[in-house]
C-alpha cells in the first residue's frame, strides 16, 4: 500500500499532459470502442521495433564483411608504406627502418619491390600481374602471405633460384602448379621506338591463397634480389610497415612524415585503397537511407492512429479547453502519445537488434543446420559463417533517427488537435 500511495504522488506531481496522454496510450487496451485504434497503434510500435531491429543487423553484418575484407586485404599490402620519390631506392633501408621503429605503434618493416608484368605459360596463356619482390626472412614481419600458402613455402624464394610464388587464383588461370615453368614478359626501354618485351623465365614454387580476389588473382612474389636484377636497380623501391593497431595508421604516417628524412612518400593502408573504401561507405550510407524507410513506414501508421484517436477525443480536448488548457497543452498530450509508441518500438528494436547482431552466426549456423542449406559457400565467399561486427555507434544513430521520426509524426495530428474549437465539438454531445 505504501508503494502505491508513493507511485500515486508522483504520477500527481507530473504535468496534467503526460498524464492524459499516457491515459489515451493506455485507454485502447481497456476501451471496446477504441480496440481497432489500439491495433494499429501496436501495428505501430511493432513496425518501428521491427526496422531498428533490422537496421541494426544488416549493419552490423554489413561491418562485419567489411572487417574481413579489410583484415585480408592489409594482411597482404601491410599497414604502411613508404617510397622513395626519385625512384632510385631507399638505399639502406634497414636504417630508415630503425628510424621508424622509435615510433611506439611500428611493429616491423620488410623491404620490397613491385613491377607490373604480363605472366605467360603454354604460349597462349597470358595474365597481366603485379610481381612483388620480397626478403623471405623479412616478409612475415609485415604480411600473413606465409601463413596463406597453400603449397611451398617462401623459404623457397632464394637469391638466384627464378622462383616464383603465384596467387591460387592466378596460378589456376595460367593453369599452371609447382614445378611448372613460366615467362614474365616486361616492357623495357625508355623510348616508344624501343618498347619490345623481355621475357624471364621463373619455376613456380608454390601458391598461396590470402581469401582477396584482387590478390589472389594478380600477385606474384619473387626473391628481392631477382627483383632487383630485373630492373637494374642497387635497392628495395620501399618497405612496408606493420602497425599494432592499424586504425593508427593515418596518424602514424602523419608522425613518420616529420621523422624520417629524404623525399619520401608515406601512404596509410586507408590511401592505398582509398577507392575501394569510398565505395563501401557510400553502399552503407545507402543502405541505411533504403532500411530506414521501413521505421518511416511504421511512422506514418502512427500519424493515422494519433488522427483517428484525435477524432474519438474532440470532446474530450474541448472539455479541456473549456477548464483552461491552452492549445499549446492540447498538442503536447498527443505529442506525449505518440512518443511513448515511439520509445516504446525504439527500445524493443535495439534490444532485439543487439541481441540478434551479437549472436548471428550461431543462429545462422541453426537455420543452416536445421534446413540442410549453405547460405554462405565457401569456394565462392572464402568463409562459412555470417561476420557481425556490433557497433554502439550504429546502434545510437538508428536509435535517434527512429526517436526523431516518430516525434516528427506526432506533429501534424497534434496540431489538429490543437485548433479543435470546443463549442463545435460540444454541439451535438
Amino acid at each position: 500500500m505504501a508503494n502505491c500511495g508513493l507511485y500515486c504522488v508522483n504520477l500527481l506531481k507530473m504535468p496534467f499532459e503526460w498524464l492524459v496522454g499516457l491515459r489515451y496510450t493506455r485507454a485502447g487496451r481497456r476501451n471496446g470502442r477504441n480496440s481497432f485504434i489500439s491495433f494499429i497503434s501496436a501495428i505501430s510500435m511493432a513496425g518501428i521495433a521491427l526496422g531498428v531491429t533490422a537496421l541494426i543487423v544488416v549493419l552490423s553484418v554489413y561491418n562485419g564483411f567489411q572487417t574481413v575484407v579489410t583484415e585480408r586485404m592489409v594482411s597482404v599490402l601491410g599497414h604502411v608504406e613508404v617510397y622513395e620519390v626519385s625512384g632510385a631506392g631507399l638505399g639502406d633501408w634497414r636504417a630508415t627502418a630503425a628510424l621508424a621503429a622509435r615510433n611506439p605503434q611500428v611493429k616491423g618493416a620488410a623491404p620490397f619491390i613491385e613491377l607490373q608484368g604480363m605472366l605467360v605459360h603454354g604460349g597462349d596463356l597470358m595474365r597481366p600481374s603485379i610481381v612483388r619482390g620480397i626478403l623471405p626472412g623479412e616478409e612475415p614481419r609485415v604480411s600473413d602471405i606465409g601463413k596463406q600458402m597453400k603449397e611451398g613455402a617462401l623459404e623457397l624464394l632464394q637469391p638466384g633460384s627464378s622462383h616464383i610464388i603465384l596467387g591460387a587464383e592466378l596460378a589456376n588461370e595460367l593453369e599452371v602448379k609447382p614445378g611448372d615453368k613460366v615467362a614474365l614478359a616486361m616492357a623495357q626501354g625508355n623510348s616508344t621506338s624501343n618498347m619490345a618485351p623481355t621475357l624471364h623465365s621463373f619455376t613456380v614454387a608454390g601458391t598461396f591463397e590470402s581469401g582477396h580476389n584482387e590478390f589472389d588473382s594478380a600477385l606474384a612474389l619473387i626473391h628481392l634480389a631477382d627483383a632487383q636484377e630485373l630492373i637494374n636497380v642497387a635497392g628495395p623501391f620501399g618497405m612496408r610497415l606493420r602497425l599494432q593497431d592499424m586504425q593508427k595508421a593515418p596518424a602514424v604516417a602523419n608522425e613518420l612524415r616529420t621523422v624520417l628524412p629524404g623525399q619520401l612518400v608515406i601512404r596509410d593502408w586507408t590511401k592505398l585503397n582509398a577507392g575501394w573504401f569510398a565505395a563501401v561507405k557510400s553502399q552503407k550510407n545507402m543502405m541505411f537511407i533504403i532500411l530506414t524507410l521501413i521505421i518511416a513506414v511504421a511512422a506514418f501508421n502512427l500519424v493515422a492512429t494519433l488522427v483517428m484517436t484525435v477524432t474519438d477525443k474532440q470532446a474530450d480536448i474541448a472539455i479541456l479547453r473549456t477548464l483552461g488548457a491552452s492549445p499549446f497543452s492540447i498538442m503536447k498530450i498527443f505529442v506525449v502519445q505518440g512518443a511513448l509508441v515511439g520509445v516504446a518500438g525504439t527500445a524493443i528494436g535495439v534490444v532485439c537488434g543487439v541481441l540478434l547482431a551479437l549472436n548471428v552466426g550461431t543462429i545462422v549456423g541453426g537455420l543452416e543446420s536445421l534446413f540442410g542449406v549453405h547460405f554462405l559457400s565457401k569456394e565462392i565467399y572464402f568463409i562459412s559463417a555470417v561476420p557481425s561486427d556490433l557497433r554502439w555507434g550504429d546502434v545510437a544513430s538508428i536509435g535517434v533517427t527512429s526517436l526523431l521520426l516518430a516525434l516528427v509524426s506526432t506533429l501534424y495530428p497534434s496540431w489538429w488537435a490543437a485548433r479543435v474549437k470546443p463549442a463545435e465539438a460540444l454541439r451535438y454531445e
